[in-house]
């Protein structure tokens, strides 16, 4: 049976910073009232990879949990970035989201250290023993280096903290059989991967391309619960180009680009990451303007 503790359509937001590469507050206010009130997100990553998590201090991703959650009201569900290296630091970052205003945390397998399987089970138990916070699994191995297996997926789905898990393994197979074991709340990590997650029991997506698609793609995800599948095929293929565009540079450089493009302000990216070509900015321009959406 479906659950749906943060809606159907969830956005990863993008950090707004300044020419200086500070934090830019009232923008990434403004962007958090885009997303919820034009895109219709029923909540929000804030500090996740495409936050440039990896290059925000820990003042800082408070400092972004706080004014988001003050931007947007008590309805919309904030889920924070706590990925790190390290368990102690996930938890550090668990009770500074508590802190601040965050609903739930999003939390990664340790990364570069490669743990085993038990490793991971005792990093996530260890942080969702540590918080009140729901936690919100991410299993992305391309990134992290190490995937989450099957039976330790199912293993910590019976934590009663956790309560979700973004799917961008792209195992299908093995996320049926969490499904069907577990009952966890399964949001796809790939947003072009959420209509087929939705058919085997997903409840939506936690989305890049959803800073641009947000209406049509909560379209497609309600089109297909209503039993609606040809519509929500139609929504799928015509949004399909988006979907994929916005992965044509690494991280969120796509996203920057083309929300700068659209005239929303959220500046440049830290480094290591780097601005979009022209190139690369005229093909998701492109890929808007196939879809509809420019």
């Amino acid at each position: 049976m479906r659950s749906y503790p943060f809606g159907t359509l969830v956005t990863a937001m993008v950090t707004p910073f300044d020419d200086d590469l500070a934090l830019d507050l009232p923008a990434a206010a403004e962007l958090a009232v885009y997303l919820v009130e034009e895109m219709h997100n029923d909540a929000l990553v804030i500090s996740g990879t495409t936050g440039e998590s990896p290059t925000t201090t820990w003042d800082e991703k408070s400092q972004l949990v706080r004014t988001v959650r003050e931007a947007v009201g008590d309805d919309v569900k904030l889920i924070a970035g706590a990925g790190a290296a390290s368990t102690s630091q996930s938890v550090e970052l668990a009770k500074r989201a508590s802190d601040n205003g965050a609903d739930a945390v999003l939390l990664v397998a340790p990364y570069y250290a490669r743990p085993p399987q038990s490793g991971i089970i005792a990093h996530f138990e260890t942080v969702a023993d540590a918080t009140d916070l729901g936690v919100f699994m991410y299993d992305i191995p391309h990134r992290t280096g190490v995937p989450m297996t099957t039976d330790t997926l199912v293993t910590l789905g019976q934590h009663p903290n956790i309560v979700a898990l973004k799917d961008a393994k792209h195992d299908m197979a093995g996320t049926a059989e969490v499904l069907r074991r577990t009952d966890l709340a399964v949001y796809s990590g790939d947003d072009a991967m959420t209509l087929p997650l939705l058919a085997i029991g997903g409840s939506g997506v936690v989305g890049t391309s959803t800073h641009f698609c947000g209406v049509q793609t909560k379209q497609m995800i309600e089109a297909y619960l209503a039993g609606d599948v040809e519509r929500a095929l139609e929504l799928h293929r015509t949004l399909l180009p988006v979907y994929t565009g916005v992965f044509a540079a690494q991280g969120c450089t796509m996203v920057k680009a083309g929300l700068t493009w659209q005239g929303h302000r959220v500046g440049v990216l830290r480094p290591p990451q780097v601005a979009a070509t022209e190139d690369q900015l005229k093909g998701f321009i492109e890929a808007l303007e196939e879809a509809g959406l420019a």
